[in-house]
């Protein structure tokens, strides 16, 4: 009579694999990529009117900051692998309400974005409790390689499908969330790594926000990350409002944003670049050049196609500070309090959608659209600066020591 064994895969779960992670953000990319062009066209056409259209997104980017900080809060009564499948649940029906129309795409965007920043928090948890300190970069660049597709063809494909038939990329973005959900599932991450039986309850949002902010190199690694997002906010939303305003096609700021995000293709040669040095120097690098074609644009305002170029090639050392720029502060994050920093880094995101938003209104206030450029390249360059303060060794591999003969 022949034993019946269980097999091995059902007994214990493989380690997750760094392609595993980045096939996950992968699948996610297509989900985000396909309503990042829609969700601007749809809300306006909406609410008819661009203030109104405005005053949603920063009401929306104040509940997504809330979101992210109250989740470690949330995950001492739910697991963590409960709270990522029911984000994915949640993105899934942010998906349903915008094939809906007219003033359910407000609770689609509501819906999606308070999802995206508990996956984000929770796959950031997933990576610190997997991923070996050394291999932070190399993760990182595959995680942006596998979502190159997603958002280099998503932003055009999904204005396609909008105009072909309104809730097709709802439908689209909406089977990719499930999708999402079954990869998570396969790969079986449960609810991360157990490092100590806490002793103590989980500490509320007030008591670790203490703890970030008497942390130095977490609240410098959080800025390099808010004003990173800081330029792509810019990059995103008023180079195309330059270009119209200097007389351009108005498909010129999509077409620059399409192939910006095809440069993530090239993010392999930028990490192998990154590994024969230190994060300090690509860290400094990505800001001061970043900083300084961004500035460029503002002293080429009069000669639109320059400027549109220099901006573009400022945007190629954006990916390159989307690499390794969320390092410093990955890097510095104790294990016992991978959750609630994983939620604190998360905010960059939301903090960066209001801030931007605030700081051009006032600048406009003074100056042209081109001083945007100006105050994006001050703050690009003071992250320079900023991270010259950083280990020179940071991130390099360590090398073991020589045992006694």
């Amino acid at each position: 009579m022949f034993e019946r064994r269980i097999p091995e895969w059902l007994r214990h779960a493989p380690a997750p694999s760094l392609r595993g992670f980045a096939a996950l953000a992968g699948v996610e990319a297509v989900a985000r990529g396909i309503l990042v062009s829609v969700f601007p066209l749809a809300m306006y056409r909406a609410l008819g009117d661009a203030q109104a259209v405005s005053q949603v997104y920063f009401l929306i980017g104040l509940l997504s900051l809330l979101t992210g900080l109250l989740l470690p809060w949330l995950n001492r009564f739910v697991p963590r692998r409960w709270l990522y499948a029911c984000a994915a649940l949640v993105f899934a029906a942010g998906g349903v309400a915008g094939m809906a129309g007219g003033h359910w795409v407000v609770v689609s965007l509501t819906l999606i974005s308070v999802a995206t920043v508990s996956l984000f928090v929770c796959f950031n948890a997933y990576v610190l409790d997997y991923v070996a300190r050394v291999e932070l970069g190399r993760c990182e660049t595959l995680r942006m390689f596998y979502s190159a597709m997603g958002w280099t063809l998503g932003p055009v494909l999904g204005v396609t499908l909008m105009e072909w038939w309104a809730p097709a990329p709802f439908l689209v973005s909406m089977a990719a969330a499930l999708a999402m959900l079954a990869l998570f599932f396969v790969m079986r991450l449960g609810n991360g790594k157990l490092i100590t039986r806490a002793r103590r309850p989980t500490a509320n949002p007030l008591r670790y926000l203490g703890r970030f902010f008497a942390q130095p190199r977490l609240v410098v690694g959080w800025g390099f990350a808010v004003v990173r997002s800081c330029g792509w906010w810019i990059y995103v939303v008023y180079v195309p409002i330059f270009a119209v305003e200097r007389g351009l096609d108005a498909q010129t700021g999509g077409i620059m944003l399409s192939v910006t995000n095809g440069v993530l293709f090239l993010t392999p040669v930028m990490l192998r670049w990154m590994q024969r040095r230190t994060v300090r120097a690509a860290v400094r690098t990505g800001f001061a050049l970043s900083g300084l074609f961004f500035a460029a644009a503002w002293g080429l305002a009069d000669q639109p196609l320059l400027a549109l170029l220099v901006l573009f090639l400022g945007s190629c050392f954006l990916v390159l500070l989307d690499i390794c720029g969320g390092l410093p502060f990955l890097m510095a994050v104790k294990p016992s309090e991978r959750t609630e920093m994983s939620a604190v880094y998360s905010s960059f995101r939301d903090v960066s959608g209001i801030l931007t938003p605030g700081a051009a209104w006032l600048v406009l206030l003074l100056a042209p659209l081109s001083g945007v450029f100006a105050v994006g390249g001050l703050a690009l360059g003071a992250c320079w600066a900023l991270a010259g303060t950083l280990h020179p060794r940071l991130g390099a591999r360590r090398i073991a020591p020589v045992a006694a003969e």
